[in-house]
């Protein structure tokens, strides 16, 4: 006999998280991936970091079909813009916000106690992990379904192309306006403790034999703050 959970799944979810799924519309069959993309490092071994990893893809490949259909008329590197406008922390801090998240996050008790339940980074992080169980839990179609409820409320158009553009956006169109492949990054060492991390991350453009390193207090941050070093050195190498 099958033993999927789907049957109990409103008996071994909090009323909290049970009305998340509502806003989600969504309703797992997995219940613990829920509550898994919930989970900072700091509460559990078992946190949203891998869900995280999984989501950001998923996140990306959502968006980025969502914009092939609305922004026809768009470049790649217009489309691009657009999209890292869309998938940056702050828009996914929002969309956390909205869905109430800051008030369901399992914290370690340092974590909580230095705020890490309005923390920006740990929020769209948890974003990408909820999109990445959904995934989990119900393949493609579930989670392109989800990208697209959460990203109704915000209007897309062309003019979002003239944003201001990350560190990250801004090195990538640089390179391939120069038909160079796109940067690497490497996660070179973690220090803190596990409430209060610190990410060093290596940015490199193998056909220039350039490197850069940035440190945040996320991955994502530290890859911004490397992407900006590279970025700076390379505009001032060459400023045309």
């Amino acid at each position: 006999m099958s033993s999927k959970q789907s049957p109990h799944t409103p008996h071994t979810l909090s009323p909290a998280l049970r009305a998340l799924q509502q806003r989600l519309q969504h309703v797992f069959t997995q219940p613990q991936l829920l509550e898994q993309a919930l989970t900072h490092r700091s509460f559990s071994s078992s946190h949203y970091e891998r869900l995280e990893f999984l989501g950001d893809s998923v996140l990306n490949l959502a968006v980025s079909g969502l914009l092939y259909e609305s922004l026809q008329q768009l470049s790649e590197g217009d489309l691009s813009r657009v999209r890292a406008n869309l998938v940056k922390q702050e828009t996914l801090h929002q969309l956390a916000v909205d869905l109430g998240l800051p008030g369901m996050m399992r914290l370690g008790e340092g974590e909580a106690h230095s705020g890490g339940h309005t923390r920006a980074s740990i929020l769209a992080d948890a974003t990408e992990a909820l999109i990445g169980a959904v995934f989990l839990d119900a393949g493609y179609a579930a989670a392109d379904a989800l990208v697209r409820r959460l990203y109704q409320g915000i209007e897309i158009t062309p003019r979002m192309q003239a944003a201001s553009k990350d560190a990250k956006t801004a090195l990538q169109e640089w390179l391939q306006g120069r038909k160079m492949r796109l940067p690497s990054y490497a996660v070179t060492a973690v220090t803190g403790a596990a409430h209060q991390q610190t990410f060093e991350v290596e940015c490199r453009v193998d056909e220039l034999s350039q490197h850069a390193r940035g440190t945040g207090a996320s991955r994502r941050a530290a890859e911004q703050a490397a992407a900006a070093a590279l970025l700076q050195h390379l505009l001032k190498a060459n400023p045309r």
